[in-house]
């Protein structure tokens, strides 16, 4: 099921969206690209995080899964 998002921008909003709209791309397609981008972000913060939780494990000590 789709979803239709409703939106009225600020005025910063518009302005950003001025500012990230890439020449020909709509609206709808530079908030795409915003979401993409925020999931990606949120991504990179829990592998940063699992990296660093992980940083001192030393596989040698584990026990061979075979």
């Amino acid at each position: 099921m789709a979803a239709s998002i409703g939106f009225r921008p600020t005025r910063d909003d518009e302005r950003i969206l001025k500012e990230a709209a890439r020449p020909g791309e709509s609206t709808s397609e530079t908030l795409r690209r915003a979401l993409r981008l925020l999931d990606h972000e949120r991504w990179l913060m829990q592998f940063r995080a699992d990296a660093e939780r992980l940083a001192n494990e030393n596989l040698n000590d584990e026990a061979d899964a075979w």
